[in-house]
């Protein structure tokens, strides 16, 4: 019981501070507009203020680690076409199949899971967590404009196309974030004073703002009804996705049990944000990504839970693999 009381003070002020943004936009019922400052903020300024201080201080050779690149990424792959799949099964049209696909396999990772991974594992984590952030993003923004401009020519040529990948790619706030911490830590520099103080207030602030914003966001969305389909594919998301992960790691051997659990957890979060924002983009598939970002936040809440009970208490064996000595 003591373990599951530990468990509950964990999460509970990261689903806590969902809730209040749920309940304050309830209550206050404001436009969503009033969101954008707040938005700027956290991704233009908190966010990267958080990845730049975790990588920068991760010793450059753990961030080598191919195989434990190729299966997380990997892993994310593949929940993204079974995802695509539970479209086509839905009878999607083709744009709107790539939405499914990110909404089955594109963790809530720039938001819960620096934070969430930090406060259940600590600095050790932070190597797998950039690493899965990293290439996990880059995926994402590779595969939907490069499969969206597939599907409707009208988008433009194939070199506009390569174009917005690799501007969305490198350009993105966090990924920016990132190489300038890998800089920082490959260079030995270290922020003056005055700086790091501001770094260390913006991090700090990170957590709570992305995950307040994130109850904000989630009950100012459209959302009519749940499809059948969209509960497939938060299963994919919460369920199956990890379980690739959780596979697919201990399959390639020689991971240490806290990667192992960190790529876990990162992939047992809720979908993230960013499959509303693809989706008015691309200006398809807008209620259902709605859907999937409201029904997979709640039911995290349950399987979340459940995964990190499971890898805590050992109920989960992270050398499933291993060959026996008899």
């Amino acid at each position: 019981m003591s373990e599951l009381a530990k468990l509950v003070d964990l999460l509970f002020p990261f689903f806590g501070m969902v809730g209040l943004g749920v309940v304050c936009a309830r209550a206050a019922r404001l436009p969503e507009a009033g969101l954008a400052w707040m938005q700027v903020f956290l991704i233009y300024l908190a966010l990267p203020c958080l990845f730049f201080r975790l990588v920068s201080r991760i010793p450059v050779a753990e961030l080598a680690n191919g195989r434990f690149i190729a299966a997380t990424t990997g892993s994310t792959a593949v929940a993204f076409g079974l995802s695509v799949l539970i479209g086509r099964a839905g009878r999607l049209g083709a744009s709107e199949t790539v939405i499914t696909g990110v909404s089955g396999s594109y963790s809530n990772i720039g938001y819960m899971g620096p934070p969430l991974i930090g406060s259940l594992l600590g600095p050790v984590a932070s190597a797998p967590v950039a690493l899965i952030f990293v290439f996990d993003t880059v995926l994402l923004f590779t595969l939907v404009p490069t499969l969206m401009g597939m599907t409707d020519v009208s988008r433009g040529s194939k070199a506009r196309i390569a174009g917005e990948i690799l501007r969305r790619v490198l350009l993105h706030p966090f990924v920016i974030a990132t190489i300038l911490g890998l800089a920082a830590g490959l260079a030995g520099w270290q922020p003056p004073a005055a700086i790091d103080t501001i770094i260390g207030w913006l991090s700090g602030a990170s957590a709570p703002s992305a995950l307040y914003i994130l109850g904000l966001t989630v009950a100012l969305r459209p959302t009519r009804r749940i499809t059948t389909g969209i509960w497939a594919l938060v299963a994919t998301k919460l369920l199956i996705h990890p379980l690739i992960v959780w596979v697919a790691l201990m399959a390639i051997g020689g991971i240490d049990r806290v990667w192992i659990e960190t790529a876990v957890v990162m992939a047992a979060l809720p979908p993230a944000l960013n499959i509303f924002v693809l989706a008015r983009q691309y200006d398809v598939g807008v209620e259902q990504a709605s859907a999937s970002v409201l029904a997979g936040t709640l039911t995290s809440i349950a399987t979340l839970t459940a995964f990190i009970w499971l890898l805590e208490t050992g109920r989960m064996p992270l050398d499933l693999f291993q060959a026996s000595p008899f």
